[in-house]
C-alpha cells in the first residue's frame, strides 16, 4: 500500500490482527465525523475575533505535538486525534478570519468546495471510476513530496528575506501553481480512501479507526487551505 499522507504509510497496519475488535469502514466514518465536529467547534473560538497570540501559539505547538504523538504512537490515537482536531480548529479559525476580512464570502466557498471535492472523489472511488493503481499512487506520492520540499525551501528562504513572488502572486503562474497543488491535495483523498479500505479488510485493531480518521482530516485541512489560497489569488485579479 502506498499513500502520500504522512499519517498513513506502508507500515501503518502492520499490527493488524492484534485485537479481537477490528477496524471497520463505518467506524472510521463515524470517527472522522467526530473529529470534524470538534474541529468546527474549536474554530468558533477564534472565528471573527481579534487574535489571541497566546492561544494561537499554544494551539500551533499543540497541533504539532499531538500529530507527532498520533503518528508515532498509534494506540494513543483515540485521545490524541481529538486533541489535534481541537488545536487545528483554533488555528483554522484565525486563518479563515484573516481571509474572510479581505475577501468576504471566501471561507464558505472554500468549505463548500472542500466537501464537494470530498463527496465527488468518494463517489468516484466507490464506483471505481478512479482506480488507485500502483503507478497512480507513485505519481501522487512523488508530487506531494515535491510540493512539501518546495514549501520547506520557500519557508527557509522567507526566513532569509528571499521570497518567491511569481508562485505566491495572483498572476497566471501563481494561480496555475495553486491549481496544481489543489488537484494533488484532492487526489491524496483517493489514496486515503484506498488505504483505509485495505486496513479494514486486513482487520486492523479498533483504535486504528481514530488513526485513519486523523489521517483523513489531515488531508482535508490541507485541501481546504490550498483552496482558500487559490480563491484568494483569483479574488485579487
Amino acid at each position: 500500500m502506498r499513500t502520500a499522507n504522512p499519517a498513513l504509510n506502508a507500515k501503518t497496519f502492520d499490527i493488524a490482527g492484534s485485537s479481537s475488535t477490528v477496524m471497520t469502514l463505518q467506524g472510521t466514518v463515524s470517527r472522522t465525523a467526530m473529529l470534524l465536529m470538534l474541529l468546527f467547534a474549536s474554530t468558533m473560538l477564534t472565528w471573527s475575533k481579534a487574535p489571541n497570540m497566546g492561544l494561537l501559539l499554544g494551539s500551533f505547538i499543540g497541533s504539532i505535538i499531538f500529530a507527532l504523538i498520533t503518528i508515532f504512537k498509534k494506540t494513543a490515537a483515540p485521545v490524541t486525534a481529538p486533541l489535534y482536531a481541537v488545536c487545528e480548529g483554533v488555528l483554522l479559525g484565525a486563518i479563515s478570519t484573516t481571509f474572510e476580512a479581505s475577501y468576504p464570502g471566501i471561507v464558505m466557498q472554500a468549505v463548500l468546495l472542500t466537501f464537494g471535492t470530498l463527496g465527488a472523489l468518494l463517489l468516484a472511488y466507490t464506483s471505481r471510476l478512479i482506480k488507485p493503481t500502483e503507478n497512480f499512487k507513485l505519481g501522487i506520492v512523488a508530487a506531494t513530496g515535491g510540493i512539501a520540499i518546495f514549501y520547506l525551501v520557500a519557508m527557509i528562504l522567507g526566513f532569509c528575506g528571499i521570497s518567491v513572488p511569481m508562485i505566491y502572486s495572483s498572476g497566471p503562474i501563481g494561480i496555475g501553481f495553486s491549481a496544481v497543488v489543489v488537484v494533488i491535495a484532492a487526489l491524496n483523498l483517493v489514496l486515503d480512501f484506498d488505504f483505509i479500505e485495505q486496513g479494514a479488510e486486513r482487520g486492523a485493531p479498533k483504535y486504528m479507526e481514530w488513526y485513519a480518521a486523523f489521517g483523513l482530516v489531515v488531508t482535508l485541512v490541507w485541501l481546504y487551505l490550498e483552496i482558500l489560497r487559490l480563491l484568494s489569488k483569483l479574488n485579487r485579479r
